[in-house]
């Protein structure tokens, strides 16, 4: 039942982290209020959308497909509601990079297709599928309901909400400290983007081999990418993504003077998400992989420290 109890805990700090982030800063106002609204709405279709498709698909990845493309939507409504000022459109800008750039790679996996319920499902859904805890049946369109597409979705909206505070002091004008900050963005999603080409290329070449009968021999026998970024962090690609969003709250700051404000929740809760989801991936490779365990303690989960040597 632990993967059970993680996912409750998540819905619950779902709840708790904003509500008690919400204290902090100043409270929205009646054209916040208006815009929120109508992001409320959009997420309400997201979830029925992925919920019911995902259960009469028997595909999971729904979200997925979403993941990359609803930020792109937030922000450019946000940006409407604000008159796309300056600020707003710098975000919504480099939201739509960051959102192209995710999309595209998803494409090369296969998980998008003209019958849009179907394309390829992350490999992690059918092996939690498989758990006992997810037996009978409607333990798993529960987790469905309230994780897959609840959590993540309503997860979504929120690490996008500093937009709503940059459009609470619209008339504040960019500064030093948007084009440092947009400067870091563009930095983490070029990172994200070598993390990801590098994962590619190496799965890509592995598989033909797979498929045309070569023995393995190797990097390739070993099964897992541990050159390049990936030398130095297990998770490298997790970790632009991380800073990505923590970036994209700090545009807030200077918009409102306010260095603590309440759209930090979805930065905060996006850390969590990654802690249990990076978690879950490495059981799989351990499972795999018999070198992976070596690995994990050569290389960091997340934050290069350099290249160690075990004994």
């Amino acid at each position: 039942m632990k993967i059970m109890t993680t996912a409750i805990l998540l819905v619950i700090t779902l709840l708790v982290v904003p509500l008690i982030s919400y204290l902090f800063g100043t409270a929205p106002g009646e054209s916040e209020w208006e815009a929120i609204h109508t992001l409320l709405i959009i997420l309400g279709v997201a979830v029925a959308y992925a919920f019911i498709v995902g259960e009469l698909s028997g595909n999971n990845s729904q979200v997925d497909k979403l993941w990359s493309i609803l930020p792109i939507v937030y922000a450019w409504v946000v940006a409407s509601f604000g008159d796309f000022s300056p600020r707003l459109v710098l975000m919504s800008v480099l939201v739509t990079l960051w959102g192209v750039r995710l999309t595209t790679n998803f494409a090369l996996k296969g998980a998008f297709s003209w019958r849009f319920w179907a394309g390829e499902e992350d490999y992690r859904w059918p092996l939690l599928r498989q758990k006992p805890e997810f037996k009978p049946r409607w333990r798993w369109t529960l987790f469905n309901l309230f994780f897959i597409s609840g959590y993540q979705l309503t997860l979504i909206l929120l690490f996008t909400l500093p937009m709503i505070i940059a459009l609470q002091f619209n008339s504040v004008p960019l500064g030093i400290f948007d084009w440092v900050v947009a400067g870091l963005m563009l930095f983490f999603i070029g990172f994200e983007t070598v993390a990801d080409i590098q994962q590619w290329n190496f799965q890509s070449k592995k598989w033909a081999k797979i498929r045309a009968g070569e023995k393995l021999t190797g990097d390739y026998q070993k099964g897992f990418l541990d050159k390049g970024l990936w030398a130095y962090s297990r998770h490298p690609n997790y970790l632009a993504e991380q800073a990505i969003w923590v970036c994209f709250y700090l545009f807030s700051i200077p918009a409102s003077g306010e260095w603590f404000n309440w759209s930090i929740a979805g930065c905060l809760l996006l850390i969590v998400l990654f802690q249990g989801s990076s978690q879950f991936s490495e059981e799989i490779s351990e499972g795999k992989y018999p070198e992976y365990s070596d690995y994990q303690k050569r290389v960091p989960r997340f934050f290069p420290r350099g290249r160690k040597t075990v004994s």
